[in-house]
C-alpha cells in the first residue's frame, strides 16, 4: 500500500502526458528531477519498445531497463527477438507489434507489462522525484497489464482519462498486493461487459518479489458530475482529480476562431495554458476538489497540452 501523502508532499506542477512517445521518459525524468510530477505517456509503449530496439536502441537505455526487470525470463526474450545492432536497414520493415486480446493466456500481455516497466524505470532512474504514467481508460485491453508493469517499476501516480475510470482504484490496490484482477471490458453492441482476467503470478513466472507500493490514482475529469460520480463510494473514489477545463487545451480546447488576423488560433483569453507545453501554466477557471481529510483544496497547476489544474484527495 502507498504511504499517505501530506499536502506538503504534493507537487505544484504536473507535466502533461502527451501522446505516444512525446511525453517520454526523458521529459518526465527532467521534470521529476526538479521535484515536480513528471509524467510518461502510457499509450502504445509495447510498440515504442520494440521499435526503438529494432532501431538499435541508441545509448542502450532500453536494454538497461530490460536488464532491471525483475523477471529475466520475460525481458530477455524480448531483447533477443527485437534488438538489432545498429538498427534495421533502410527500407526494411519493422516487426509488427503482437496484438492484445481478452484471452488470459495472450502472449502480448507480457510485452505490455515489460514495456510499461521500462518507461517508468527509466523516468525514475537516479533521483527521488515523483513520476506518474498517463493511461487511457478507453484502451481497456491494455489497462491491467500496463498498470502492473508501471507498478512493478515503482510509479508514484497513475493518471487516467478518456473515459470513466471507476474500476481503476480497485485494480491498482489488488495489483500492488500481487492479487488476481478481473476488469471490465466494454464491447460495443454487447449487452454486458466481457470479463478481463489478469493474474500477476502468470507474469512473475514463480518469482516472489516484495509487494510493490500502491500508486495514487488520479482521475482526469472535465465535469463536476463525473467527479461526483466517482466519489460515490470507496471502491470508485480516486486519490485525487486532475481538473481539465476549457483553458487546458488538448481534448477540451475551445473552438478556433476565424476572426481577421487570428485564423486558426485560439482566442487570447484561452491561450495561457493551451500553448504552455513544457512551461508552467495557470488556470483561473478550474476549481480544486476538497481533500477528503481536511476538506481544504490542494490546488496544483499542470503543464502540457492537456491539463491546467489539479487537486488531490489524499488517502
Amino acid at each position: 500500500m502507498s504511504t499517505p501523502r501530506t499536502r506538503t508532499d504534493l507537487p505544484w506542477l504536473i507535466q502533461g502526458g502527451m501522446g505516444v512517445g512525446v511525453s517520454g521518459w526523458r521529459l518526465a525524468r527532467a521534470v521529476a528531477c526538479t521535484g515536480q510530477l513528471g509524467v510518461v505517456s502510457g499509450t502504445a509503449l509495447d510498440t515504442l519498445l520494440i521499435r526503438v530496439l529494432q532501431g538499435g536502441d541508441p545509448g542502450g537505455h532500453l536494454r538497461r531497463a530490460l536488464a532491471a526487470f525483475p523477471v529475466p525470463e520475460l525481458a530477455d526474450p524480448i531483447r533477443e527477438r527485437y534488438f538489432v545492432e545498429g538498427g534495421i536497414g533502410v527500407g526494411e520493415r519493422f516487426a509488427a507489434t503482437p496484438r492484445l486480446t481478452a484471452d488470459e493466456a495472450c502472449p502480448a500481455r507480457s510485452l505490455t507489462v515489460v514495456a510499461n516497466f521500462c518507461e517508468v524505470w527509466l523516468a525514475r532512474e537516479g533521483h527521488e522525484g515523483p513520476v506518474g504514467i498517463n493511461h487511457l481508460e478507453k484502451v481497456q485491453l491494455a489497462t491491467v497489464p500496463a498498470r502492473f508493469g508501471a507498478i512493478l517499476a515503482g510509479v508514484d501516480y497513475v493518471l487516467v482519462g478518456a473515459g470513466i475510470p471507476a474500476q481503476i482504484p480497485g485494480i491498482a490496490t489488488r495489483l500492488a498486493q500481487l492479487q488476481p484482477v478481473t476488469a471490465r471490458l466494454d464491447v460495443d453492441g454487447d449487452d454486458k461487459p466481457v470479463e478481463l482476467r489478469f493474474d500477476p503470478a502468470s507474469v512473475l513466472c514463480g518469482a516472489q518479489p516484495e509487494p510493490p507500493r500502491r500508486p495514487d490514482v488520479l482521475a482526469i475529469v472535465s465535469l463536476p458530475a463525473l467527479a461526483s460520480y466517482l466519489n460515490r463510494s470507496a471502491q470508485t473514489t480516486p486519490d485525487g482529480f486532475i481538473v481539465e477545463g476549457h483553458r487546458a487545451g488538448g481534448h477540451s480546447a475551445p473552438p478556433r476562431t476565424d476572426a481577421p488576423g487570428r485564423a486558426g488560433r485560439f482566442p487570447s483569453a484561452d491561450r495561457t495554458s493551451s500553448a504552455g507545453r513544457g512551461q508552467r501554466v495557470r488556470s483561473a477557471s478550474n476549481s480544486a476538489v476538497s481533500s477528503r481529510s481536511a476538506r481544504s483544496p490542494a490546488s496544483i497547476r499542470g503543464c502540457g497540452g492537456n491539463w491546467s489544474s489539479a487537486s488531490f484527495a489524499p488517502r
